[in-house]
């Protein structure tokens, strides 16, 4: 997850807070470590240049 968190630039609290919301990048658990795969990274990187959340 701290491989995730630094290259997305986000720190790995927020990445859970965002796996917990379902709105992170897609994820799944090999046993208790939870992993990502990079192509998903990526793609969920894509998709938000292309819709950025706004904060209200």
């Amino acid at each position: 997850m701290s491989e995730v968190s630094e290259l997305i630039r986000l720190p790995v609290a927020t990445l859970r807070y965002y796996r917990h919301l379902g709105c992170g990048p897609r994820s799944f658990k090999v046993g208790r470590t939870v992993r990502y795969w990079r192509s998903d990274v990526y793609q969920w990187l894509e998709e938000q240049s292309r819709h950025p959340q706004t904060r209200h």
